[in-house]
C-alpha cells in the first residue's frame, strides 16, 4: 500500500518524487525490529548501511534508503539528495511541508510491510535525523502536516546531528488532541549532538531539545559529545546501540 501518493514515487511541489536506491541490511538473529535510517544532505543510503551492517545489533533489520534529488535551496538551487528543501540549516529555517510529508509518508511506505510483531523505528544523521522528528510529529498527531492519517506505530526514534523542523506549531498541536499528547509522552527519542558541530550548530539540538519537552515528548534522551563535529564516531554508534537495545528490548541473540 502506498501513503500520501508515495512509495518508489510521489508529489512532491506538483512534481513527481523518484527516490534513489534503497539498500537492506538484514538482521544476523532473531528479526525483532527494523529501523529505517536516513543520510544526510547530498549522500546516499550505502555508506550508511555498511556502517549500521558492522554494529552488534543482530536482531535488527536495517533500511536504508536514498533521498531523490532536488534543487536546494541553501546551496543556489544546486540540485543534489535531499529529503526536502531548505534555506537555513537550522530550526529557524523555512519548513518545507510539502519535502517533509512526503519523505515521511516514503519512510511510513517502506515500514508499513513489517511483519505485525517487528518493532518499527525511525533514525538519521542530519537532515535525514530532521526528517526522522519529523516523523516522530506525525506519529504522536497520528496525520501527516497535510491531515492524512499516519499509518504505522513507531517505537523509537535517533536523531544524530539534526534538527527539529516545524518547532513554532508543534506545541499547539500536541496539546490540542489528548492522543498526540499521550504517544508523544511515550515514544522514546534519543537525540545526540557533538559540542562543536560546525553544520547544524549545538544550539539546535538544545532547542530542538526545549521544544520537544515542552510539546509533551517527555521520553527524551540527550547526549552530547564533546569534540564532536558535524560526522559521528564510535563511541556515539556504541550508545545508539545500547539505547536501541534498552528500549526496544532487543536480546541480541543470533
Amino acid at each position: 500500500m502506498s501513503y500520501y501518493g508515495s512509495s518508489s514515487s510521489g508529489g512532491w511541489g506538483g512534481r513527481r518524487v523518484e527516490y534513489g536506491r534503497t539498500y537492506v541490511v538484514r538482521p544476523k538473529g532473531r528479526h525483532q525490529a527494523t529501523i529505517v535510517w536516513l543520510h544526510g544532505l547530498g549522500d546516499n543510503g550505502a555508506s550508511w548501511s555498511q556502517l549500521l551492517d558492522s554494529l552488534s545489533l543482530p536482531n535488527i533489520k536495517w533500511i536504508c534508503p536514498t533521498a531523490a534529488t532536488r534543487p536546494v535551496t541553501a546551496f543556489g538551487g544546486f540540485p543534489c539528495t535531499a529529503w526536502f528543501d531548505v534555506d537555513d540549516i537550522s530550526v529557524d529555517g523555512r519548513d518545507d511541508i510539502g519535502g517533509l510529508d512526503a519523505s515521511a509518508a516514503h519512510i511510513a511506505n517502506l515500514l508499513s510491510s513489517e511483519p505485525p510483531d517487528v518493532k518499527l523505528g525511525i533514525g538519521g544523521f542530519s537532515m535525514g535525523a530532521a526528517a526522522a522528528l519529523h516523523s516522530a510529529s506525525c506519529y504522536a498527531h497520528g496525520k501527516f502536516a497535510s491531515g492524512i492519517p499516519y499509518p504505522i506505530t513507531l517505537s523509537a526514534v535517533i536523531s544524530l546531528s539534526g534538527w527539529l523542523p516545524c518547532s513554532r506549531t508543534l506545541r499547539s498541536k500536541t496539546e490540542s488532541s489528548h492522543m498526540a499528547a499521550r504517544r508523544a509522552s511515550s515514544l522514546p527519542i534519543l537525540l545526540s549532538h557533538g559540542r562543536v558541530d560546525e553544520v547544524v550548530s549545538y544550539r539546535n539540538a538544545e532547542r530542538s531539545v526545549e521544544t520537544l519537552c515542552s510539546s509533551g515528548f517527555l521520553y527524551l534522551n540527550f547526549k552530547s559529545y564533546n569534540g564532536l563535529g558535524h560526522y559521528t564516531i564510535p563511541e556515539e554508534m556504541d550508545d545508539v546501540g545500547k539505547w536501541l537495545s534498552s528500549r526496544l528490548g532487543l536480546d541480541r541473540s543470533r
